[in-house]
């Protein structure tokens, strides 16, 4: 095994990394939203065509893209590694534009209605220019959100609406953004913050007013137009399920399989909460009477409750939250990068930051820019009235969310242009790549030894145990499942939302908001919650095959580095590369 493979000539030098970087190319002119996203310069001041005319646009380019890569000739491994993840994800883009639902996305976590937001949240604003280049993409905001209702109102013309839970949450998504008479709208909000642009103040405010506006119009359009179209069924069934967990995965899993496998883990880590609480509640109860104190529980709940209520793992504020996370992501690195990775210096920097309001709880991760003058950021969505944070919750988060998970796999990639072409470093990562290995990253800080506090173990458990649950959730409530014998919960029972729901709060230490919003997330976005875990499952069996092969000369460093250094791809292309490391 070398830090080096795949092997082969630098990235750039084959037909096959030209059409890769090519395609990346001509997708950021025809998507600024993805080009902002990937950190690809030169298209901040636009909005996708979001529109049927803009999806046919796009998806012909994959169509040409694809037609060029198969006739070309592979020059050795890394080429043939290079081609067969481009083909893959460009193979699933065409059958997701085939069946129609591209026209129809919409959900509460991430669709058009969201990226459109959301990008503005990775725009520089420190000079006038800068910030006269955002005020050109808010003047763009009314028409991208125009053609989006066309593509929704087109898809509704087939019979093909998300479910009305979708369209009415996502209506509450825009008036958040729109604003009321009580609170600012999203864009008002920004140009209140920021020095104004290169032209003058009140072209800002204009552009602002005017995209407040359009996500009210948006709104008033879910509301009155799609809503009354939309189905009350949330589960989409097995062929739309089994294209979009392909979609997530990039692969085809028995889904069965995946099903009970995700019980027999779900259950595994219940047990091993329950002794892991049992010596939190000891702790507890020591603690408390060496205060002159007295009470304790016992359980998983009663252990969450105690830490919950213990001032060590508190943290106050949206500020205080923002602190503690970076000074932990920045303890990550530095210790990290010394002992277990490589981290170049551009890698080393990551800022945490408080997401904007209007969209669901929980922490999320934007990438770097190409040329890392954005740096890769660790967001962190909370209620607007939550003054309150519990530590021991949140510790494997940002492992899971910086370094060494999403950070250092997302900007490895980026930073290797030597080695991946653009399409390999920028856009090929798959949630079943991405979300594996950073569950799979909170595991390893565990075996380094950075979990030994009972309450953070607990809290890394908990997160491990609730994707295991979105294995169960998510295929069963899509599919109808059953619920097997000696799982202790409704039994023989099919899974619908409500049964979801009361199986996250009651079998998970989630609090009961988390918990609703994720069964939301689940309905509306079918096949991404089990990536994490089915990803992770990947991981895992790749390096214990590579340290079975390699015996005592197996080094856990290096794997990694060889692993980092693919890049992004599918979890079928994955498993066969890491069987080679």
């Amino acid at each position: 095994m070398t830090d080096d493979i795949p092997a082969g000539p630098p990235a750039g030098t084959s037909t096959i990394d030209a059409l890769s970087d090519q395609f990346v190319a001509d997708l950021a002119a025809a998507s600024p939203l993805l080009a902002t996203m990937a950190g690809i310069p030169g298209f901040d001041d636009r909005i996708d065509d979001l529109s049927p005319a803009g999806l046919d646009a796009r998806h012909d380019l994959a169509e040409q893209a694809m037609t060029a890569l198969r006739g070309a000739a592979s020059t050795g491994p890394s080429d043939d590694v290079a081609k067969a993840v481009l083909l893959e994800r460009l193979a699933v883009s065409a059958d997701t534009y085939h069946s129609g639902w591209l026209h129809a996305a919409l959900n509460v976590i991430e669709s058009p209605l969201q990226e459109v937001r959301m990008v503005f949240d990775l725009m520089p604003t420190d000079t006038p220019e800068q910030v006269a280049v955002m005020a050109a993409r808010m003047r763009a905001v009314p028409e991208a959100l125009a053609g989006y209702r066309e593509s929704l109102r087109l898809a509704a013309g087939r019979g093909q609406v998300a479910a009305v839970r979708q369209v009415v949450k996502c209506a509450q998504q825009c008036r958040t953004y729109a604003g009321t008479a009580e609170h600012d709208g999203f864009f008002r909000r920004m140009a209140q913050s920021l020095p104004g642009p290169a032209a003058s103040p009140e072209e800002l405010r204009s552009a602002a007013r005017s995209a407040d506006a359009a996500y009210a119009d948006l709104a008033a359009f879910l509301e009155d137009e799609l809503s009354p179209a939309a189905p009350e069924n949330d589960a989409v069934g097995l062929e739309r399920y089994v294209l979009a967990s392909r979609d997530f995965l990039g692969a085809t899993v028995d889904l069965g399989g995946a099903y009970d496998w995700g019980w027999a883990e779900f259950l595994a880590i219940e047990r091993e909460m329950t002794e892991v609480a049992a010596v939190v509640n000891r702790e507890q109860v020591n603690r408390k009477q060496g205060n002159g104190k007295h009470g304790g529980g016992n359980g998983a709940r009663a252990a969450a409750a105690a830490l919950d209520a213990d001032p060590a793992y508190q943290v106050h504020g949206q500020d205080g939250l923002k602190r503690w996370m970076q000074d932990l992501s920045d303890r990550a690195v530095v210790e990290l990068g010394r002992s277990h990775f490589d981290i170049p210096e551009p890698i080393r920097t990551l800022e945490c930051r408080i997401a904007p309001p209007g969209g669901g709880v929980g922490a999320y991760y934007t990438g770097p820019s190409d040329d890392f003058s954005r740096p890769g950021r660790m967001w962190w969505s909370v209620e607007t009235d939550r003054e309150q944070f519990s530590t021991w919750r949140e510790t494997s988060v940002v492992y899971h969310e910086g370094v060494p998970g999403h950070h250092l796999q997302i900007a490895t990639s980026v930073f290797a242009r030597e080695r991946l072409n653009d399409f390999q470093r920028l856009l090929a990562v798959t949630s079943g790549h991405a979300e594996g290995w950073a569950l799979y990253a909170e595991r390893l800080v565990r075996e380094l030894g950075y979990l030994e506090d009972p309450g953070d173990l607990l809290g890394m458990l908990d997160s491990q145990l609730f994707r295991a649950a979105r294995v169960i959730v998510d295929i069963g409530m899509h599919l109808g499942e059953k619920i097997p014998p000696g799982t202790g919960f409704h039994e023989g029972e099919r899974w619908t939302p409500d049964l979801g729901l009361e199986f996250l709060t009651t079998r998970t230490l989630t609090d009961e908001a988390h918990c609703r919003d994720e069964i939301d997330r689940y309905l509306g976005w079918p096949g991404q919650a089990p990536s994490y875990k089915l990803g992770e499952r990947v991981w895992l069996a790749g390096r214990e095959a590579a340290r079975r092969r390699q015996g005592p000369d197996f080094d856990l460093k290096k794997f990694h580095t060889a692993a980092l250094n693919l890049g992004g791809m599918g979890l079928d292309p994955l498993a066969k590369q890491l069987a080679a490391l």
